[in-house]
């Protein structure tokens, strides 16, 4: 974007986003998006036209953008036409495309064990565990911090986590006790005077700030590889196997619904299509074929007739 005419639209945009407290990460998007759109333009957006609007969103699909990252982009153009522009007949020509329905990754018990037991350091196994034992997001693992932890009432919580949401999880014995051992072990020197309740369970390695996703995602392919697990995963493999293998023992999905944060039970209830244990156990119309046909009962009636 070019500096002399496009950074005061874009400060205007930064501001609009700020009062309305949109999230550092969807600012950046925002933010990108707008950048990707005036590469396109050549000129500063608050130039554009339906015409170009309709150019635009041909050539993200001409070059295999995802649905996913086409709709982000768009997404944070129709906030720079609709609130910061005031342009509505621009945002009116921005249209959002239906993203694929994909049954979510998940690992099996015996992977997950595996994942656990090849973590080469203790706060690998905690992070590991944490994730997969509690359903958590990556960027609500490096951000707990002492006061979060509730050892009296077993739990623990998360706040302001994605959707500005608070919740509470369970705090297994096991987790507990990971918790402890780590506490003795972690690193102390960057505490200097912040109160005890307030420190970092995962310092990083900038004073006051916790370890980043990133590295978090890096330990994480590590004991993958190192467990010889072959599947295509991410992190998030960890909170989807977390919310499965519950409901394939018999959790209510509504109590799975509230453990994960989400705000409507279609969420949660999409498990119910990777739940193999489940899927596994229906038994099949076809099998019913082969089996001997069972005569249907006499009616107490027709007996009494008899």
């Amino acid at each position: 974007m070019s500096i002399d005419v496009v950074s005061p639209l874009r400060q205007r945009m930064i501001e609009d986003m700020t009062a309305r407290q949109l999230g550092p990460a969807s600012q950046r998007s925002h933010i990108y998006s707008c950048q990707r759109f005036a590469a396109f333009l050549k000129r500063s957006p608050d130039t554009a036209t339906i015409e170009d609007i309709r150019r635009f969103q041909l050539h993200v699909a001409e070059i295999g953008t995802s649905i996913c990252n086409r709709n982000r982009i768009m997404t944070g153009l129709r906030f720079l036409f609709r609130v910061t522009l005031r342009r509505l007949d621009l945002a009116g020509e921005i249209y959002h495309l239906r993203e694929p329905q994909k049954i979510p990754q998940v690992i099996s018990p015996d992977e997950a064990r595996r994942l656990l037991a090849v973590a080469d350091s203790l706060r690998t196994r905690l992070l590991l565990s944490l994730a997969y034992g509690c359903g958590l997001r990556a960027s609500e693992v490096v951000r707990l911090k002492v006061k979060h932890i509730d050892s009296a009432q077993k739990i623990i919580r998360i706040e302001q986590a994605k959707g500005r949401k608070d919740r509470n999880v369970m705090l297994s014995p096991e987790l507990l006790d990971l918790l402890r051992q780590w506490w003795r072990e972690r690193p102390s020197r960057h505490d200097g005077a912040t109160p005890l309740q307030e420190r970092w369970l995962f310092p990083g390695k900038r004073p006051g700030k916790p370890m980043t996703t990133r590295q978090l995602t890096r330990l994480f392919h590590e004991a993958v590889d190192a467990a010889g697990i072959r599947k295509n995963v991410t992190l998030h493999v960890l909170r989807h196997s977390f919310a499965t293998h519950l409901l394939e023992r018999g959790t209510d999905i509504r109590i799975i619904q509230a453990l994960l944060g989400h705000a409507k039970l279609d969420a949660t209830a999409r498990y119910t299509r990777v739940a193999t244990g489940m899927i596994a156990s229906i038994e099949s119309p076809l099998d019913l074929l082969s089996q001997p046909r069972k005569k249907p009962a006499r009616s107490k009636k027709v007996l009494r007739s008899a």
